[in-house]
């Protein structure tokens, strides 16, 4: 989902992908095609000294083609080698997305990400939920088991509102203008809307895994 317009690109980005996907010639990634490479380093944050390789899935919970990608990543995620450190990151294009990254890390805050995260996707695109408001919000995580009055405090919070404006300042480093994509090491970023499709994206940023290392 782009940046402008992102109401109209629902309807096409998937037209997109299909009609990308086929024109892609296989083979390795091409850079300018299949992927961009920063001319600026974006920041690169790790947990650990065992970790190495920093790989950034930018997202939005009201946007479809993340709803498919979420577990198509998370099932690649659990395949890669120790080094590599995948996290999540909301983008905060426009206010309506600002109000995803704080629920995002509200429940991150207050230790709920983890059983709401994906339920969050399942409410906006299966059940119809809506989740547009911090009422709204509050509500859903109270309906799901959740510590409404915890989350509501970190979602007025100074901790989860840094963390919202440092989101928004690493999509603007890696120059993201849609979602779902994926940044790798501060140094590139590709999509399914490059790559051809969601799992090719995943196959050329494992290439791009490699790339890192060997940088």
């Amino acid at each position: 989902m782009k940046r402008r317009d992102f109401s109209i690109q629902l309807a096409a980005a998937g037209v997109g992908l299909t009609l990308a996907g086929s024109a892609r010639a296989q083979g390795a990634p091409a850079e300018g095609r299949d992927y961009v490479r920063l001319s600026q380093p974006a920041p690169v944050t790790l947990p650990g000294p065992d970790k190495k390789v920093d790989v950034v899935e930018f997202f939005w919970y009201g946007c479809p083609h993340c709803n498919v990608f979420e577990p198509i990543l998370d099932a690649w995620s659990k395949r890669l080698p120790a080094d590599v450190a995948v996290r999540k990151v909301p983008v905060g294009f426009t206010a309506r997305h600002q109000l995803g990254q704080k629920m995002f890390y509200a429940l991150e805050e207050t230790g709920q990400l983890e059983a709401l995260h994906r339920r969050t996707f399942t409410a906006i695109h299966v059940q119809n939920v809506p989740l547009n408001t911090e009422a709204q919000m509050t509500a859903f995580v109270a309906a799901n088991g959740g510590d409404a009055e915890k989350f509501s405090a970190a979602f007025k919070g100074f901790s989860v509102n840094t963390k919202a404006t440092r989101a928004r300042q690493l999509s603007d480093a890696y120059k993201i203008d849609g979602v779902p994509a994926v940044g790798i090491q501060g140094r590139y970023f590709t999509s399914g809307a490059l790559a051809g499709s969601h799992e090719r994206a995943l196959k050329v940023t494992e290439y791009l895994i490699d790339l890192a290392r060997k940088a």
